[in-house]
């Protein structure tokens, strides 16, 4: 099988979509003369011109209010923001317009947006540049949230997310497009809110989404040298979430580490946390450890944005605490 980059998933899937429906166009910032801003969409604008593929200027509310409208009218935009920090400034019309319209509209108006970019920590981009919003957005109803982690699931994900009539947010990560994996030159779509379990193992559930669950990896590596074996759950999914997957692995493990880069106040972990302890308490055999970023804006120093970020050191921590070693 063929090794692509992330960023090549991503512009594929959109592209393969593309051509099947010309009500589908992209737009945003730097995504078309420019292929851009981390070439997710190289070659599109010169393949379907710039009445599918709009450079926009910086304008988040504008161009996510166009899309709404576009969509109401029978349109499926994908809507890039160069990082979703910048969504921020068009929050207004995914939270108040793309999310509730269906509802308001008493089902007579659908709103099939794709809202896709960078999420979280990217290196030293300082406080306003590295934010996970994967929480903020999976709290509202009527959007669905993504978060792949690898080139493979991001191209299935991204293709079922443009077929879907909800709005979607599409979280990625700038230091995940040069990622390289293994992807189908066939045809393939990964339905929504299912999770894969990357990883089979007895002793321990570790469940994680995003470029973040690589330091889980890491982790049950080192730990597997010492005799622990870690089941792996990567959610693909924040909402809707595929709450029995875990479920059923913490049923098999008796115990739960989730790492997420995130604050940790409210976030996805929390979610999970509540639902684990509500539906099987009498099966855990430890309390449930989540493992966030430190409870701060991220810093721009280095040394002290690796001390911020969890690390693979985190979650052998967590898994031995919760096996009591």
């Amino acid at each position: 099988m063929r090794t692509i980059q992330f960023r090549e998933a991503i512009c594929e899937a959109m592209s393969e979509e593309m051509r099947k429906d010309d009500t589908i166009y992209l737009m945003g910032e730097e995504v078309a003369e420019y292929n851009g801003a981390y070439k997710a969409s190289k070659g599109m604008l010169d393949e379907f011109g710039p009445d599918r593929v709009l450079d926009t200027p910086i304008s988040e509310l504008g161009f996510a209010g166009i899309s709404v409208g576009a969509a109401m009218n029978g349109n499926r935009p994908i809507v890039e923001f160069m990082t979703f920090n910048f969504s921020l400034v068009g929050i207004d019309q995914i939270i108040n317009n793309a999310a509730k319209i269906r509802q308001m509209s008493g089902g007579q108006f659908n709103c099939s947006i794709v809202f896709r970019g960078p999420t979280a920590s990217a290196g030293q981009l300082a406080a306003t540049h590295s934010q996970a919003f994967e929480s903020w957005f999976a709290n509202c109803p009527g959007l669905k949230v993504v978060v792949p982690s690898n080139p493979y699931d991001a191209k299935g994900l991204l293709k079922s997310a443009i077929r879907d009539n909800d709005p979607v947010i599409f979280m990625e990560s700038e230091q995940m497009y040069g990622d390289k994996g293994e992807v189908p030159e066939d045809e393939y779509n990964i339905p929504l809110g299912v999770a894969d379990i990357k990883r089979e193992g007895n002793d321990v559930t570790i469940v994680s989404f995003g470029k973040i669950i690589k330091e889980a990896y890491k982790a049950a590596d080192e730990l597997e040298k010492e005799g622990i074996s870690c089941e792996i759950i990567d959610l693909r999914t924040v909402r809707p979430m595929d709450h029995d997957a875990i479920l059923k692995s913490v049923k098999k493990t008796n115990r739960l580490v989730i790492l997420e880069e995130a604050w940790p106040f409210g976030n996805v972990a929390t979610e999970i946390t509540y639902q684990v302890q509500s539906q099987i308490f009498d099966y855990l055999d430890a309390p449930i450890i989540k493992i966030n970023t430190a409870d701060t804006p991220a810093p721009y120093s280095p040394v002290l944005l690796q001390e911020w970020l969890p690390n693979a050191g985190d979650v052998v921590n967590a898994v031995k605490k919760v096996l009591y070693k």
